[in-house]
């Protein structure tokens, strides 16, 4: 371990505050950083879960606390979330994910633009109808193959559908740690972890992050946490589609 750890601490912390607050983007931002300094796509995924199984556990603790769980959602995510994580990591470990994320990114990029116009019309939280079981089967899938994905596809698609935010965040956290565990034995088995000072980084910065980012969703108001839903969505998404088309 060197002083650079230090850098990866305070990557993990914010990634940790966006993801726990908002219910996405703790691996698409982890990842992408470390794409941009030459980890092959396979072991950025793979260090990032990796960490994430620490983070994620201890957010979800921390959205239990403060009430933010449905647990009806969450059971009914869980099993085919893990399912599509196992499947998402063996493929990355087999073939490039350069065709799967302008797909991705293009359908996301929708969902926040949904998220925006609705956080703007009254709209009241309604009985979810979304069927969760292909949902959970592709935000898994993709999680584990864009090293991130989970939270952007699942929570995008609940929160456009009329679910309220705060219950939306805090049961796809929770349910994220099931699907992270499930991702990390497949790398474990295929890949193995070599990057330990990255990981240990992100899972440090990420656990210091996660009660103050549990605390923070449990308090912001519906119109603003969608708006930052829909914001941050739209802005990592257009990035991940402009940088795979090149």
């Amino acid at each position: 371990m060197d002083a650079s750890i230090f850098f990866f601490i305070f990557v993990g912390f914010i990634a940790q505050m966006i993801d726990g607050a908002l219910g996405m983007a703790y691996g698409v931002s982890s990842t992408s950083l470390l794409l941009a300094i030459g980890i092959p796509p396979a072991q950025a995924s793979a260090s990032v879960h990796a960490a994430e199984l620490v983070t994620t556990a201890v957010s979800g603790a921390f959205h239990l606390k403060f009430g933010n769980v449905d647990k009806k959602v969450l059971r009914r995510l869980l099993i085919p979330g893990v399912i599509g994580g196992a499947i998402g990591a063996y493929v990355l470990t087999e073939i490039p994910s350069t065709i799967i994320k302008p797909i991705v990114a293009g359908y996301l990029i929708i969902m926040g633009g949904i998220i925006l116009w609705k956080a703007f019309r009254q709209v009241a939280p309604r009985e979810l109808k979304t069927k969760l079981v292909p949902l959970g089967l592709v935000g898994g899938f993709f999680d584990a193959i864009g090293g991130g994905g989970w939270g952007p596809v699942v929570t995008t698609t609940l929160v456009a559908r009329g679910k309220e935010p705060r219950f939306v965040v805090g049961s796809v956290n929770l349910a994220e740690f099931f699907v992270t565990l499930s991702e990390s034995f497949v790398f474990i088995l295929t890949i193995g972890l070599i990057h330990w000072k990255i990981i240990v980084g992100l899972m440090i910065g990420g656990v210091l992050a996660a009660p103050l980012a549990a605390y923070v969703c449990s308090r912001i108001p519906r119109r603003p946490m969608m708006c930052m839903v829909g914001a941050l969505i739209i802005i990592t998404s257009l990035r991940t589609l402009i940088l795979s088309l090149k």
